[in-house]
């Protein structure tokens, strides 16, 4: 039923969206995707960084742990802002 997208598809579907949204508003919309996008792979990065720390590190943390900043975006400092992380009481008494 969808057999193959030849020019003539790609064009009628690129003017529907362009008629749709208007041309002014396009813009924004694919620079607001791309940086939800570099925020989707900087958090999988640390993610998976995290997962590979935790493999390799000691099972006690360190006393005094320093506070993470988190970016809006990678290369975003105006939005960076220290964030200090509950403590883990499960294991205090």
């Amino acid at each position: 039923m969808f057999g193959r997208l030849g020019a003539p598809e790609i064009i009628l579907i690129l003017v529907v969206i362009v008629l749709l949204f208007g041309a002014k508003k396009l813009p924004d919309m694919a620079r607001s995707l791309g940086k939800s996008a570099r925020i989707l792979k900087s958090e999988a990065k640390a993610m998976k960084s995290e997962g590979q720390d935790n493999a390799s590190a000691p099972a006690d943390p360190p006393a005094a742990a320093t506070p993470r900043t988190i970016k809006a975006a990678p290369g975003d400092v105006a939005g960076a802002r220290p964030v200090t992380e509950p403590s883990d009481r499960t294991t205090q008494h």
